[in-house]
């Protein structure tokens, strides 16, 4: 783990005996950022902005005068861009005389972890959908995205149709359950919405429950012969960056792409020098970015204890 990396350290590079030197044979988790995220294009300053107007009231039964209405400015959400970089370092020596080309394939290294690193921060926002996360973006209602004291700035009663978090394992019956839920969301002014939930969001230790649940002809760990009303209706989602083994999360897909974005601000780049004097080859990556969300109605999400 020494910087930089030196013949010292890595002395079977330089031993011609061994058959075989593996090199970061992983295979790369799939790259999840496009199923979750729209990607908002660069606006070329230091960060993004968005703001929305609310809904109007219903139509009044007109008696001799129009009664004009008036929307409500709604909640900010400003997205900061963040930079990220990381490197390695080569001894001139070691990489002239690596037997195994080893040295040379370690900047490729660094683009598996810049892709690793920007699929953790995509999670960032189900991982902590739960409480108010400020690291890349602020949303100035103050409220967690998954929570069950929206507001709205409109005055309008928040008693029904604004809670969009959940306790419950993942059932059959809780997938129902949070459908209800979800169609019955309102807007700023309290007014019924469409919304259609199509997109279960699990981590891997829920898939078998999904996968009954969605793809079952039957009713779910039933003997009965009713047929499964989920059967088909939603898509899995799975994400190994989930961390929490039993939380889940049910999205409209077409609000998800209105609500949920990406910006880079700058792509991920490579760079390449040697030092004049130490004949220390240097390699680093730079990429600067940032996520937010702006509207929680795309999504239900359970925080199962």
């Amino acid at each position: 783990m020494g910087v930089p990396h030196t013949s010292g350290a890595f002395g079977d590079l330089l031993d011609p005996r061994f058959q075989k030197i593996f090199n970061d044979q992983y295979n790369q988790l799939p790259d999840m950022l496009g199923e979750l995220y729209s990607f908002a294009p660069n606006n070329g300053r230091d960060s993004m902005q968005w703001s929305s107007v609310g809904s109007y009231g219903d139509w009044g039964q007109f008696s001799g005068t129009v009664n004009y209405d008036s929307a409500s400015q709604g909640y900010d959400t400003t997205a900061t861009h963040v930079e990220f970089a990381s490197g390695v370092q080569v001894e001139r020596k070691l990489f002239d005389d690596d037997q195994y080309n080893i040295m040379d394939q370690r900047p490729r290294g660094l683009a598996t972890a810049a892709q690793r690193t920007r699929q953790k921060h995509g999670a960032r926002i189900l991982n902590n959908a739960f409480s108010v996360d400020s690291f890349f973006y602020n949303n100035s209602e103050g409220v967690a995205l998954c929570s069950n004291s929206h507001t709205t700035t409109s005055g309008a009663s928040t008693a029904s149709g604004f809670d969009n978090l959940g306790t419950a394992a993942l059932t059959a019956t809780a997938v129902a359950a949070a459908r209800i839920q979800m169609v019955g969301y309102r807007d700023d002014r309290a007014n019924r919405i469409s919304v259609m939930p199509n997109e279960i969001w699990i981590p891997p230790d829920l898939y078998e429950e999904a996968f009954e649940i969605v793809s079952s002809m039957g009713k779910v760990d039933t003997a009965n012969n009713n047929r499964n009303v989920h059967e088909g209706a939603y898509t899995i989602k799975e994400w190994n960056y989930l961390t929490d083994t039993n939380n889940w999360f049910m999205t409209d897909s077409a609000l998800r792409g209105q609500s949920v974005h990406w910006i880079d601000r700058v792509p991920v780049e490579f760079a390449f020098a040697e030092d004049l004097d130490t004949l220390i080859a240097k390699w680093r990556g730079y990429t600067r970015y940032a996520n937010a969300w702006t509207d929680w109605r795309f999504i239900m999400g359970h925080s199962v204890s």
